[in-house]
């Protein structure tokens, strides 16, 4: 059995972002990722502008709605995608809880920018018994499942320290490199500033900060996406140094070795051991994941409630600045 879909908001990352590609092995959009997967059905689409709704129409064969009261009325979907602007967040999930009752609701990160607001769509979405999952899709990536795989078991071992680099704010892009290290290494603990930064965009914050996580400590520094993207994480444990790099697209694991020219010391490995990934279809893994969570198998999807922890961290950061 299937579960049908409905996703509200054509946008880049509803609809854009692999639209133009026809090579099915790249799978970066909610309606790609639904039409492929065989545990659900695209049943149709939400959004306001009438030369999308022509697009999704004539590329997915299902139809879309101006309005998302029409759009829930007629389909009743199991699942509801919110993929709008994140300030809409709200507003768009008390619309859709006031139409229908979803098995689930898939949102868009963040959450909302305001705090008030994600708090109420946590509660609401609790009291009406629908479950709530933010889009941070890394976590889904059988690489970074398989790093923490190796974290919990010890294989990569405490103590850690950790340097990041994000771009495009800290609650737009950081924020998907924070939550992926709540997943690692427990919630946050503490925040220090070490620099201002600008605002992305004149509203999203671009702070220099450390970062006390459960299990180790980070250095998140922003980089300037008018120049180039780069998201990277590098790793150091006791027992070698993990380098997740190129957003994720690369990672590789260099354990400890005995230095072959000077006795008594050890190196790390000359040879890295590539992580195999899944960012090339990384939405694909998400609705795996969904897929596993409606079988009530266990998944490292990020509920709601652990999308708003980390939008407190990000509050946290923010009003030390």
């Amino acid at each position: 059995m299937t579960e049908s879909c409905v996703i509200i908001g054509l946008g880049q990352i509803g609809m854009g972002y692999d639209f133009d590609i026809d090579d099915e092995s790249a799978v970066y959009t909610h309606a790609r990722a639904i039409s492929l997967h065989s545990g659900f059905t695209l049943a149709g689409a939400v959004d306001v502008s009438p030369l999308q709704r022509s697009r999704f129409e004539q590329r997915y064969a299902a139809p879309a709605f101006d309005l998302v009261e029409t759009a829930l009325g007629e389909l009743q979907p199991g699942v509801v995608v919110i993929a709008t602007s994140s300030e809409s967040h709200h507003s768009v999930l008390t619309r859709v809880l006031r139409c229908c009752r979803p098995k689930l609701i898939l949102c868009e990160k963040p959450l909302a920018y305001a705090l008030e607001e994600a708090r109420e769509m946590v509660t609401m979405c609790e009291q009406a018994g629908v479950s709530l999952f933010v889009n941070y899709i890394r976590r889904t990536d059988p690489g970074v499942v398989e790093i923490k795989r190796r974290l919990d078991s010890g294989e990569i071992s405490a103590p850690f320290k950790i340097n990041a680099w994000y771009s495009k704010g800290m609650l737009n892009n950081g924020s998907h490199f924070l939550n992926l290290l709540e997943l690692w290494l427990g919630e946050v603990q503490a925040t220090r500033t070490i620099q201002a930064g600008r605002l992305w965009d004149d509203h999203d914050p671009e702070p220099d900060v450390q970062i006390q996580f459960e299990r180790g400590d980070a250095v998140f520094r922003a980089a300037w996406e008018e120049c180039y993207s780069h998201y990277s994480i590098e790793m150091l444990s006791r027992s070698g140094r993990l380098r997740y790099d190129k957003g994720g697209e690369l990672i590789e694991w260099q354990g400890v070795y005995a230095d072959p020219n000077f006795d008594g010391y050890r190196i790390l490995a000359e040879q890295a051991q590539t992580i195999p990934n899944g960012m090339g279809i990384y939405q694909w893994h998400v609705y795996e994941q969904l897929h596993r969570h409606l079988a009530r198998a266990e998944t490292t999807l990020c509920t709601g409630r652990q999308a708003l922890k980390t939008l407190e961290a990000i509050n946290l950061i923010i009003n030390q600045r």
